[in-house]
């Protein structure tokens, strides 16, 4: 996420109460999750397993529980729990904000656009033009979406993302702060949701296609004119590329990358990134002729043990 304004090191000290090391006047230009931060951003770190990779990242502002050398060209800010105090800059930079109306005053819906009785839209969404948005569709503040898409009925865009710390008596919501981007010419299904990044977008590109009772995890990207039949399901921060076709029932795991021009059959559950332009079948989702060999052969060991059995008994 990034800020309406930057905001130099010494604020960001303040608003959290924090210690810092670095140049007061340094420059930061937003927050975001390990995952998704580039150069300019804030970032958070509390365990030491990750210490390296925060402090290695295109972050140039670390939150940090720990008293540390300060890299080159980064600025440190150091707290007992930078978790709940990147929670607070979430808050500060990026407040709920309580809805009074169907349609936000705040929106900005282009020309041509249809929106049937019952949806909401929240604050700050901006939908582009000839777009057909179905009743009972839900779309939360800030998402984006471009001309010629079609929503239909029951569908939820930019819930929050399925983030949380478990911690030793409770378990803490990472509070999302990103977006939902969809762009030209989507449909999407009816009761499908898409939840929000938890700092950055989750975007579905140009010309994709989905069918009914749909979910895409947070911070994941959806590339051109993919298919998805009903009941696909992705985890958070996966990317799945141009040309993709999900067939029904078809489970994919976070942090994943589904290649260009892959296929994936019904019911697979994938858990590991997959090449493209190849079709898959399986839990775990396999090469789909390797699959059927497997089959054929799990359909064989009867007639295989028996055949060994009246080798070793001499029947």
């Amino acid at each position: 996420m990034k800020f309406e304004k930057p905001q130099k090191l010494k604020n960001i000290a303040l608003i959290i109460n924090a210690e810092f090391d670095g140049d007061p006047d340094f420059i930061v230009s937003g927050i975001n999750e390990i995952h998704m931060v580039e150069s300019g951003d804030l970032t958070f770190v509390d365990h030491p397993k990750y210490y390296e990779k925060a402090l290695s990242s295109k972050a140039t502002t670390i939150l940090i529980n720990k008293k540390t050398e300060r890299p080159e060209g980064k600025a440190l800010l150091f707290s007992k729990d930078p978790f709940s105090d990147y929670m607070k800059l979430v808050k500060k930079f990026k407040p709920f904000v309580q809805a009074n109306s169907m349609i936000s005053e705040t929106a900005d819906i282009g020309e041509g656009t249809i929106i049937q009785p019952g949806v909401f839209t929240g604050n700050n969404v901006k939908i582009g033009k000839n777009c057909i948005i179905h009743a009972n569709v839900s779309i939360y503040d800030h998402t984006i979406i471009g001309d010629n898409v079609i929503i239909h009925s029951g569908t939820v865009l930019g819930a929050d993302a399925f983030y949380f710390q478990k911690r030793e008596n409770k378990t803490l919501k990472f509070e999302s702060c990103g977006r939902v981007v969809i762009k030209d010419n989507v449909e999407i299904g009816a009761c499908c949701t898409i939840d929000k990044g938890v700092s950055g977008d989750t975007i579905i590109d140009e010309y994709t296609k989905f069918d009914n009772h749909i979910q895409i995890g947070h911070d994941t990207y959806v590339g051109k004119r993919c298919l998805f039949a009903s009941a696909v399901i992705i985890g958070g921060v996966s990317r799945i590329e141009d040309d993709v076709i999900l067939w029904g029932q078809v489970a994919i795991d976070k942090d994943l990358t589904i290649g260009k021009g892959a296929v994936i059959l019904g019911t697979s559950a994938v858990g590991k990134s997959l090449e493209g332009n190849k079709v898959y079948f399986g839990a775990p989702a396999i090469e789909a002729r390797k699959k059927w060999k497997e089959l054929v052969m799990i359909r064989k060991l009867p007639e295989i043990y028996e055949k060994l059995n009246n080798i070793t008994t001499g029947a």
